[in-house]
């Protein structure tokens, strides 16, 4: 596994993670959203760099993320009913990545610095399924993925645009970020801007994406100063 794995991002660019909502119509309809998402990443991380596709059993992706086989497979059912992965494009315990390679839009994302030494993704091991902020963070970070400034290393995101881009209501956004800052996935960068809003400007940080590009390296350390959330 390298450092940092590519996802497909037009369908998070039309506005796809909308379609991940947290809903208590039906049992576990909530917790499949979550699964999913959590499955997208290890399924990314795992994919080869020339075809996106993963080979990947059950057991490697329960170990990835700490989910159960059932919720896994709901996870699975969701991002092919939505046209994100493909089940077993290469034969069985394959999964591949849709619009994947040449002349499609990608996202960078950490991979194994992610990982502790049996396979597990650290950052879920408090992930249970259970939370609608744990659903609303991960759209999140996708999003940040999504719309990283790739000169910068940074996503340039106001609440205004979080909520229109990946559907978080603008009162669950400070619950989501704090998933993602306390389980070690993003840092926050606080901008003085003259044109934004109280004059300054928030920007997040994939943790281990290319950590040494950052305003200091790229001659920007005189717009503003990294902070934790």
């Amino acid at each position: 596994m390298k450092n940092w794995a590519k996802l497909p991002s037009t369908w998070i660019e039309d506005g796809g993670l909308r379609a991940f909502r947290w809903t208590t119509k039906e049992p576990g309809a909530g917790a499949s959203e979550v699964a999913a998402l959590m499955a997208l990443l290890a399924i990314a991380h795992h994919a080869a760099t020339d075809t996106g596709i993963a080979r990947l059993t059950y057991d490697g992706l329960e170990t990835a993320t700490g989910i159960s086989r059932t919720k896994i497979a709901d996870g699975l059912d969701l991002l092919a009913k939505r046209g994100i992965v493909q089940r077993e494009p290469d034969g069985r315990s394959t999964l591949g990545l849709a619009n994947y390679g040449e002349g499609h839009r990608w996202a960078a994302v950490p991979a194994k610095p992610l990982y502790d030494g049996v396979g597990a993704i650290m950052a879920f091991e408090d992930f249970h399924l259970r939370k609608r902020a744990e659903l609303d963070a991960l759209k999140l970070y996708f999003a940040i993925a999504a719309r990283r400034d790739t000169e910068q290393n940074i996503a340039w995101l106001t609440y205004d645009k979080m909520r229109s881009y990946a559907g978080l209501r603008p009162h669950r956004i400070k619950a989501a970020l704090g998933v993602l800052n306390i389980n070690g996935l993003i840092t926050v960068d606080i901008v003085p801007r003259a044109h934004a809003e109280h004059g300054v400007a928030t920007g997040y940080r994939l943790r281990h994406l290319f950590p040494r590009r950052h305003a200091g390296t790229t001659g920007r350390a005189s717009l503003g100063e990294t902070t934790g959330f």
